[in-house]
């Protein structure tokens, strides 16, 4: 059986098992800061799962199919996640930063498109730590089947981008973490905030993180100061944070907002889940799927 977003949120265990999680998302950030930077909005994140299950859904008998422009783009403007132009920009950006690569005649149309290596690492990782976390609240060995058979994530990775490009509750976040989410930048400091957090026990009205130096985390994080600072402004306004009697050395982040935040995250973790169950379920019954194969840059 899956978990539900509700068993996930629901786990005494969940949020500790989130701040392990940020810390893990911040390790890899260091590996990779300029690809890490370039996906940590929720747009860019539903723009990059869409875009890798596209190129692992890749069949040499059905022409047209793979990473396309027309094919990622039917698949984020159908749930208005991103324009057209969004799309353009973004397989443009990812291609001079040489994390994709044209494959065939670059003179035809339309262009195909595949991961190069460090951003296949990535995202296999990516998928991993989210297995490691699951196998934590329950115990399980997702994470330890994967690395026993690590071609089960060609077949993984596109259903949890298919149905997280279908779950609304999962494109939009609530209003307060949507604030975060879906800026510049935001998921690092989101996961910034939330593994600062569960170093710490609760007070009364939420987790001391101690100081926030603007200039410090923009730096590390590749973003403007200012724009930094208005963010932090904003989830002042919103409740999301504050300085209790104006002391800049303990920053509080509050109780009920990092419950909203860990209620959005254990939809995706759900997601996650089904797919690895939906996956992985015939492969425990000895029914391999016929569709593995290699997976290039693991």
């Amino acid at each position: 059986m899956t978990l539900s977003s509700s068993d996930i949120v629901g786990h005494p265990q969940f949020a500790t098992a989130l701040g392990a999680y940020a810390g893990k998302l911040r390790g890899q950030f260091d590996q990779s800061p300029r690809l890490s930077r370039m996906l940590a909005s929720h747009q860019r994140w539903l723009l990059s799962q869409a875009a890798f299950a596209l190129q692992l859904e890749y069949d040499p008998t059905q022409p047209g199919s793979g990473l396309t422009t027309t094919n990622l783009r039917e698949i984020i403007t159908s749930n208005n996640s991103a324009s057209r132009n969004t799309v353009l920009n973004f397989l443009d950006q990812l291609l001079s930063y040489k994390f994709v690569r044209i494959v065939g005649d670059p003179n035809r149309r339309p262009k195909r498109y595949e991961a190069t290596e460090l951003p296949t690492r990535a995202m296999y990782q990516w998928l991993v730590t989210n297995l490691e976390l699951l196998d934590c609240l329950d115990g399980g060995d997702r994470a330890e089947t994967l690395a026993a058979e690590p071609d089960l994530f060609r077949l993984i990775q596109p259903q949890i981008a298919r149905h997280a490009c279908l779950n609304p509750s999962w494109l939009e976040p609530p209003p307060r973490v949507a604030l975060f989410l879906w800026t510049e930048a935001g998921g690092l400091v989101m996961d910034e905030l939330v593994r600062r957090a569960m170093e710490h026990s609760p007070g009364s009205d939420g987790y001391d993180i101690g100081r926030i130096d603007a200039r410090v985390m923009a730096e590390h994080f590749m973003i403007s100061r200012t724009h930094l600072q208005r963010l932090f402004r904003r989830a002042v306004e919103t409740g999301c944070l504050y300085w209790p009697d104006g002391d800049r050395n303990h920053c509080i982040l509050n109780r009920d907002f990092l419950e909203e935040y860990c209620g959005w995250q254990a939809i995706k973790f759900s997601i996650v889940d089904f797919a690895y169950e939906r996956i992985c379920g015939p492969v425990r019954l000895g029914k391999p799927d016929p569709r593995l194969g290699a997976v290039g840059g693991l």
